[in-house]
This record gives structure tokens, sequence and C-alpha cells, in this order.
């Protein structure tokens, strides 16, 4: 059974802006994830008009041999360790497809993002049909509740609830943030939809689950990470972002070439 959850990621920010801060964070993310033969690998990242659709259309490679534990390693073929991303942003829509040639049709991850200016209180954004909405999990992310952050990736100076942004004074969030926000133009949720479907008979259910928690850590961390560094981010404009990417792209090459292993490991989780 293909396992759907609808993740909630309320911020404090507006959608125009998260635009920017979502793309800066991705290049800095990516950096900290790649070196020492693993890490990220952009193939394409250029604009597209498709069926009425245009935004930015990005392919890239996910290479992970070195990040997996090592008995995995020595069974694994090589191809089994990278995962292929693609991505159209057509903001404030974005839909993004991630496989694996070794599994071809049997491994799949759909995450389809709606960027809209609430709190999260929209009940199927994303306007499934009643059949499928009623099996999915709706499950909500508070980026200022320690207690969703591991001791392993918790750091001050990425928590919310800690950081005060000079330029917006924005932040610390307290308990009550969300409320705080209800009469606030600085608002925004991404109602992010997560299909997992990993065919593997006996393991299937297991390994969706794993991916479901590790989609949820990764969108935690993600989302504190780029409020925190809002302050680096908020005057910058989409042409900003677009030669960041292009110097980025240069950087990840070098980087998975010459530079340390470093980011994220399974061992971590």
């Amino acid at each position: 059974m293909v396992i759907i959850k609808e993740y909630r990621v309320v911020l404090p920010c507006t959608v125009e802006e998260y635009q920017v801060g979502q793309l800066f964070s991705v290049a800095e993310a990516s950096k900290n994830e790649t070196g020492g033969g693993d890490g990220i690998e952009v193939l394409v990242n250029e604009p597209y008009e498709k069926d009425g659709e245009k935004g930015q259309y990005t392919h890239k490679i996910y290479h992970i041999a070195n990040k997996v534990p090592g008995f995995l390693r020595r069974l694994a073929p090589a191809n089994a360790l990278e995962f292929h991303e693609k991505a159209w942003n057509a903001y404030p829509y974005c839909r993004t497809i991630v496989t694996n040639e070794y599994m071809k049709d049997n491994f799949i991850i759909k995450i389809e993002t709606w960027h809209k200016p609430d709190l999260g209180t929209i009940e199927n954004v994303h306007k499934l049909d009643s059949y499928t909405w009623k099996d999915v999990t709706v499950v909500p992310i508070d980026i200022a509740d320690r207690s969703q952050v591991s001791a392993a990736d918790y750091k001050e100076s990425e928590d919310p609830a800690c950081f005060k942004s000079t330029k917006t004074c924005r932040g610390p969030l307290g308990p009550n943030w969300k409320k705080e926000l209800v009469n606030s133009q600085n608002r925004m949720c991404a109602y992010k939809l997560v299909t997992v479907n990993f065919k593997w008979w006996g393991l299937q259910k297991r390994v969706e689950n794993l991916i479901h928690e590790q989609e949820k850590r990764i969108f935690t961390n993600f989302h504190r990470q780029l409020f925190c560094t809002i302050d680096k981010w908020v005057d910058l404009t989409m042409d900003d972002i677009r030669r960041m990417e292009e110097e980025t792209q240069k950087e990840l090459a070098d980087l998975r070439e010459k530079g340390n292993l470093r980011g994220t490991s399974a061992a971590d989780a």
C-alpha cells in the first residue's frame, strides 16, 4: 500500500519572501551535504514551459554511497546508491519526483507543494479525490518545537525559539507564535504532499515508513535553518538567486571531487 502524508509547515514570512528563502537555503544545504565523492550533482537548471505551466526545471543526482552503512555499500550495485531528483518549480506550486535507476518503477517519491498565505488551515489543498484523501495523514510541523528535533540535529544557531532577526525583527518564536500571526501579513504555509512507493516484498511498509520519517526530519531541519538565516536572504532578488545557483553548481562539482565527506548520514538518524 502506497503511504501518502501531507506535511504542513507554517512560517513567519510571506509567500513571496519564501520563494527566495527556499532557493537560497537549498543552495546552502546542497553545499553542506556534498564532499568526498558523495553529495549533489546538478545536471540541469533551466526555465521550462509545458501545457500552460512555466517555471524552473532542475535535474539533480544525489550520490550517497559513502553515507550508508558499509555492509549495504558492499551489497548494493553502484546505481542503487544514486537517486535522481527532477523538479518543476512553477511557484507557488512545485512538483518533485525522486527515482532510482536500479529499482526503476519499484521506487518513487513524489512531493507536491502548494505555498499559501495562511496558517495551514486549508483541507485537501491538492484537490485529491475523496477516496484518496481519506487515507492521507496530515502531519503539522512546528519549526519552533524543540521536541521535533533530534539531539544529533539540534543547533542553537538554527533554533527559531532562540533566533531574532535584526533586519525583520521577527523571532524568537515563543510557544504561541502561530496564534500571534493570525492578524499578520507575514505568514504562510507550505503544504507538502508526499507519496512514497517502494515495491519490495516483505520490506515495503517498513521502508515507506522510514522514508516518511526522513522526509519529516528533512522538512523540519530545513525550515528551521531557513528562518534562522532570513537576514542573509531577505534582501536578495530572484536575479541574485539565479547567479548564486550558477556559482553553486560549479562549487558542488569541485566539492564532490576534492572535498571531505560531509552532511547527514544514515548513522545520524
